[in-house]
């Protein structure tokens, strides 16, 4: 059996790139030879990351501030990238948040923030990147949710942005798929501190073993990122008594 291509010499962005899912997959892309930028809003946590990557995979990565919520920022990450590794191979969409809950209680500061990180981040972050994505004919990943494919009525709003997520990467795909490959990672729940807006984290909640790890869903991106000429189209990562809870107990 022939091995998957290897991602020497590609150069891949990951927002939230300072914790869970966005970090464990900057270490993968830097595993498998990729040059990493880092984006997110913590500078000292991203400089810090990239030390450590640098030093145990011999790779670049370059930490990039930056709050996708705000499109100037978004294309000066993008221009950092090419100015640094003359293009753009992989794009990684991880960067999302929840916050409030029940509809009746959420206030408009929270609506917002919900849905100007997942949905305006990922349209700005896709916009910028997706002249270079095309141009190298790479990859780009969107991580997207369990939520944004059954109803989470803990949350509704924050599974309508991720409904969003998805369909926008599944119309993107139809729209550019000749030149770039669009993955869906759609996560349950991950031990990471998501979930500390409901009180806690669920990397507390949640004991190692007991439902998915950040590294799982890391390797599930570098391995759709390692497809050339096909794609992966759509993953789902789930705790394996999921769906269970569909059992009409």
């Amino acid at each position: 059996m022939s091995e998957l291509p290897t991602l020497d010499g590609q150069s891949a962005i990951v927002t939230g790139a300072s914790a869970g899912i966005g970090r464990a997959t900057a270490h993968e892309l830097a595993a498998a030879g990729a040059n990493v930028v880092l984006a997110a809003r913590s500078a000292d946590t991203l400089e810090a990351i990239a030390a450590d990557i640098t030093e145990e995979y011999g790779v670049e990565a370059v930490a990039v501030p930056t709050d996708v919520q705000d499109e100037h920022a978004v294309d000066a990450l993008v221009e950092t990238t090419v100015e640094a590794f003359g293009g753009l191979d992989v794009l990684v969409n991880n960067a999302g948040l929840a916050r409030g809950g029940a509809v009746a209680d959420m206030t408009t500061d929270e609506y917002r923030t919900m849905m100007h990180t997942n949905v305006d981040g990922s349209f700005f972050t896709t916009r910028a990147a997706l002249p270079h994505l095309e141009d190298s004919e790479g990859t780009l990943v969107f991580v997207a949710s369990f939520a944004g494919e059954y109803p989470r009525p803990v949350n509704p709003v924050y599974a309508a942005s991720k409904w969003w997520v998805r369909g926008f990467a599944k119309s993107l795909s139809g729209q550019v798929g000749g030149d770039v490959a669009v993955t869906l990672v759609n996560p349950s729940e991950v031990r990471s501190q998501f979930g500390a807006e409901y009180g806690t984290p669920y990397a507390e909640k949640y004991d190692p073993g007991e439902v998915t790890e950040p590294e799982e869903v890391a390797r599930a991106i570098v391995f759709a990122a390692r497809q050339s000429p096909s794609m992966i189209h759509e993953l789902d990562i789930t705790r394996r008594d999921k769906f269970e809870l569909f059992g009409g107990r």
